[in-house]
């Protein structure tokens, strides 16, 4: 017999903004993590992490991720230019490369790189003018798709044009994840490793 379980109900529209988020973030988690790599009109290069972030097609590789809007604070670097050079880079982040991909999440001024902040090492793109993470294991390098405004959070879709990927986490020619310790978001101010279940997906 299974136990019953007392569920606390909430009604969207009676928490706050905050109470919300902490529920749909602790909700959809692991979330993954694009360290994303653009570069201003200007030239100058810039780099922050997004967790709401995912992949849409892989036939034809797709990727999107979310920022707040126009109207919402303004537009944060990482979209401006993705929506004005129409590309962006998205670099994988591993337990290595963690606190240095925390340091990029703090706001700087657009005349400054959090490359040079978080010490990291640009490497160049193939197809892109934004340079890449050069320690990243995978990186793909987009072209902007389109972007489109929900609520308070434009969502930018990048077609994948070209993939790095290092030879460290490939085995026999494929990416093989047991060499590949990808990091997320949680709920709070958490994040988590991956880690592989000894459970194997079976259909």
């Amino acid at each position: 017999m299974g136990h019953s379980r007392s569920m606390v109900e909430y009604d969207r529209d009676k928490l706050t903004e905050r109470e919300c988020a902490r529920i749909i973030k602790s909700a959809v988690s692991p979330r993954p993590i694009a360290w994303i790599s653009t570069q201003s009109e200007d030239g100058v290069d810039n780099l922050a992490p997004y967790s709401s972030y995912n992949y849409i097609s892989s036939k034809q590789p797709t990727v999107l991720f979310n920022s707040p809007n126009d109207a919402n604070g303004g537009l944060k670097d990482t979209a401006r230019n993705a929506l004005e050079t129409e590309e962006f880079a998205v670099n994988v982040v591993t337990e290595g490369l963690l606190e240095r991909m925390d340091h990029t999440s703090a706001s700087n001024p657009p005349e400054e790189s959090e490359f040079d902040l978080a010490g990291l090492e640009r490497a160049e793109c193939r197809e892109i003018a934004a340079p890449r993470v050069a320690e990243a294991a995978i990186t793909m390098e987009c072209t902007l798709y389109d972007s489109i405004e929900i609520h308070d959070r434009l969502t930018v879709i990048g077609e994948v044009q070209h993939f790095s990927v290092s030879e460290n986490v490939l085995t026999e020619g494929k990416v093989d994840q047991r060499e590949l310790p990808t990091v997320g978001r949680l709920g709070g101010p958490y994040y988590t490793v991956s880690d592989l279940s000894s459970f194997e997906r079976q259909f």
